[in-house]
């Protein structure tokens, strides 16, 4: 999927990542196979369950350049909070209420 970002004044924002992304996306897998197994988790619960855990994890945003300055969490840290984001997700099902 490729993201389209406007430009701003100018400037292309592209470039501009969470470091985080990729770390949650590649050990989400690995944390719902072995801890949710027994649900039925659908396309919109796992993008709930990213972008929850994204939001809950401290971000790391670098660009072309940039220095990083911060502790990445550690793995341990990233299946904790993608746990606790999935959580939340399955403890709240608006979508099945049809409320949003």
């Amino acid at each position: 999927m490729t993201r389209s970002i406007p430009m701003v004044n100018g400037v292309d924002l592209s470039g501009i990542r969470n470091r985080n992304e990729a770390r949650v996306a590649a050990q989400m897998a690995e944390v719902l196979q072995d801890d949710y197994q027994d649900y039925i988790l659908d396309p919109l619960d796992i993008e709930d369950i990213y972008a929850l855990a994204l939001n809950l994890l401290p971000a790391r945003y670098t660009q072309r350049g940039s220095i990083v300055l911060h502790k990445k969490p550690t793995d341990h840290e990233v299946r904790e909070t993608i746990r606790d984001a999935a959580d939340k997700v399955l403890q709240n099902p608006t979508r099945a209420s049809g409320k949003e």
